[in-house]
């Protein structure tokens, strides 16, 4: 398309400032009336806490905090702020266009929905999760990990299958997931974690460090970048958002079961709004309902946790020698506290851990699944159907992970390196990509200004930095350094 401009250098429509060599410019239409109330935008934000709600919250967190105490707990804040502005800047595009970030990525090069899609494969293709909640519910009544992991795995199949509207039925498994969490924490606030505990809880803020030497400066900055969520999770907050309804996104058909829902033909690319008064002001409402809806949800249900995780482990088992920073903690920290409390709580503290596990395994399992589909939909198979190549994802993930389980395959050494370093390096290269997409293809009046812009640069380089140093790590460690 032949850019047509005003004196001046101003676009003449909106649809101008959109990259065309690789996908059609977007259709021109309003921006839709935002709800009426705060409560109709609840449900992204809680998605992304309860997908991310895994191991930072269950399992590294409360290992540091048993290793050296609270004085790392502040970079769980700083992880979730740094999170919270790439997430914005994300749902900025998708709000202001319908398209997912990845098809804004893809105006610039096509391939580059193709290469975080891959890499979010990489780092979710080892069912790590289903296996952590499958290794709790033994802990609870005995039996083998292996199967029972299965059998996880194919009832998350079934249910993603099943659900007419699929982002509904991740919506309300992850609610009950964030409720019984939140349960869990009244209830440790009340039973399990003691007086001591609240009375050194200042020391977050008084005595807030970086405690390298015992831990390792690879292990913290991991947990401070990836407090909450990270790598292709962020990414997805455009599918789910855009599928809740948010802004320009409720012109795009969801993702439906190709059993019980009803498909509807979908277009490859997105819309746009011309910046007219009307529009920008509905706008205006649309981007403060999302970002409420993000701080009081993600950042605020992720941070919570964290924080009362690490309590209850400072409160239980802080200086016990040979505890492991792998999923067997957690049956340490059961024992401890059924013998402390009592042998409900452990019980209860199992089972809430086990659920939490299986709706993240649920949640991973949904969002490398839609990465894939909108990304093969959008830039190689455009008359295809998403919800079926959806679908086709998800059970090719599901098999996948049956047959490494079935081969009674333990994590291969290169697949950690892969993870490891894949999560970081994807945060790398998209916070870049977002700052030159919102800036350059929206119109100067939605895009960042300049404190976002900040925000962009700061993530920039905190996960390049990052990336680097877990890189060098890794190859260390294999090559026995």
């Amino acid at each position: 398309m032949v850019s047509t401009r005003q004196p001046g250098g101003r676009p003449s429509s909106v649809v101008d400032l959109f990259p065309t060599k690789h996908l059609a410019a977007p259709s021109v239409r309003d921006m839709p009336d935002p709800p009426p109330t705060f409560r109709h935008v609840i449900g992204p934000g809680i998605i992304a806490a309860g997908v991310g709600m895994a191991s930072g919250e269950f399992i590294l967190y409360p290992y540091i905090a048993s290793q050296v105490g609270l004085v790392f707990v502040w970079a769980a804040f700083v992880g979730l702020a740094t999170q919270y502005f790439l997430n914005m800047e994300i749902e900025r595009y998708t709000l202001a266009t319908g398209e997912t970030a990845l098809t804004g990525f893809s105006r610039f090069w096509r391939h580059w929905g193709l290469v975080f899609a891959i890499m979010a494969y990489f780092a979710n293709i080892w069912p790590g999760w289903a296996t952590s909640s499958a290794t709790l519910v033994t802990y609870l009544v005995g039996g083998s990990v292996v199967p029972i992991a299965i059998g996880m795995l194919l009832l998350i199949g079934v249910v993603l299958t099943m659900a007419p509207v699929v982002y509904q039925a991740l919506e309300k498994i992850e609610m009950v997931k964030v409720a019984a969490v939140l349960l869990l924490i009244v209830v440790a606030s009340v039973a399990a974690i003691g007086a001591s505990a609240w009375a050194d809880t200042p020391q977050i803020i008084t005595g807030a460090g970086l405690p390298y030497e015992e831990l390792g400066f690879a292990l913290l900055l991991g947990a401070l970048a990836f407090a909450g969520a990270g790598g292709g999770q962020n990414l997805c907050q455009s599918n789910w958002i855009r599928d809740k309804r948010f802004g320009m996104g409720a012109y795009v058909p969801r993702i439906v079961s190709p059993v019980t829902g009803h498909p509807e033909a979908a277009p490859s690319t997105g819309f746009a709004f011309e910046p007219t008064p009307d529009n920008l002001g509905r706008w205006r409402r649309w981007w403060r309902f999302a970002n409420v809806e993000q701080l009081t949800t993600f950042v605020l249900i992720s941070f919570l946790t964290i924080l009362f995780t690490s309590l209850l482990a400072y409160s239980t088992v802080f200086g016990r020698e040979g505890l492991a920073s792998d999923i067997s903690f957690l049956e340490v920290e059961g024992e401890v506290l059924n013998e402390t409390v009592g042998g409900w709580f452990g019980t209860f503290f199992w089972i809430i851990g086990a659920f939490s596990l299986f709706a993240a395994a649920l949640g991973i399992v949904d969002y490398t699944s839609r990465l894939g589909a909108d990304v093969l939909k959008t830039a190689y198979l455009r008359k295809a159907n998403e919800s079926k190549i959806y679908f086709a994802l998800v059970w090719g993930l599901v098999l996948i992970g049956c047959i490494v389980l079935i081969s009674g395959l333990t994590q291969p050494l290169i697949l950690l390196v892969i993870s490891a370093v894949t999560g970081g390096l994807m945060m790398f290269i998209y916070s870049a990509l977002l700052l030159l997409l919102n800036r350059r293809v929206l119109p100067k009046e939605i895009g960042p200004g300049a404190g976002r812009v900040a925000a962009l640069v700061w993530a920039f380089l905190l996960f390049g930095f990052l990336s680097v140093l877990t890189f060098n790590q890794q190859i260390q460690n294999l090559l026995g350094g």
